[in-house]
């Protein structure tokens, strides 16, 4: 089962969702579907989603949004609903959002998932204030100096090299349980940041700079 987007998609959870960013979404024409309980939170913005899946344990009133849109059961207990949302779909960038917030595990679970699929699709973790990008590889960008620019290893990973950041990571091992990237900064201009291999990380920049990302992957 896999539901094919050849636009930008949002998945919804049921974490903290900006009301105002999900209208802004469906203004931009992003795809918007729910992971179990996202579907309220599309419902509170005033919004219908293409399609509801999920174990579907937190969604009420199921047969009155089965007439309304598509609701496609997912029983299995193996993966978290984000997880099913991301084998079930594909989409040349995919936003996710209701992932962090309110629970702490599930905020985990939503980076676990972000590292499984890195290698393979584009997914941006979008909070109240942030924006996580999961990337295999390098990956280079525009910013200005002074911009906060934090790069979180989701595992053990050695950078190669690094241009454009007020504290370089040539030859440097990053670990979550270790040296983290937190608060880099740019220097101004391009940014260029090259792991020695194609294990996944983050890419963490202000909510501001979503679109410009969005732009550089589509």
């Amino acid at each position: 089962m896999l539901l094919n987007f050849e636009r930008p998609l949002a998945i919804v959870g049921g974490g903290t969702v900006d009301p105002a960013l999900l209208r802004e979404l469906a203004a931009r024409n992003v795809a918007l579907i729910a992971a179990d309980g996202g579907a309220e939170a599309l419902d509170a913005a005033g919004l219908l989603p293409e399609a509801i899946l999920g174990d579907l344990d937190s969604v009420s009133d199921r047969a009155g949004w089965a007439a309304r849109t598509r609701v496609i059961h997912i029983p299995e207990q193996i993966s978290t609903d984000f997880q099913k949302a991301l084998y079930s779909t594909s989409a040349p960038v995919t936003l996710a959002l209701g992932m962090t917030g309110k629970r702490l595990d599930h905020t985990l679970a939503a980076l676990g998932a972000l590292h499984e699929v890195a290698r393979t699709r584009h997914v941006i973790l979008v909070d109240e204030v942030d924006v996580a990008l999961a990337v295999s590889g390098p990956f280079a960008f525009e910013a200005q100096a002074g911009e906060r620019i934090s790069v979180h290893p989701l595992v053990p990973i050695v950078f190669d090299r690094t241009e454009g950041l007020f504290y370089p990571m040539n030859d440097l091992l990053l670990d979550p349980a270790g040296r983290l990237g937190t608060s880099n900064e740019g220097t101004g201009g391009r940014v260029e940041i090259v792991p020695k291999d194609d294990t996944p990380w983050l890419l963490i920049l202000g909510r501001e700079r979503l679109w410009d990302l969005v732009g550089a992957l589509v």
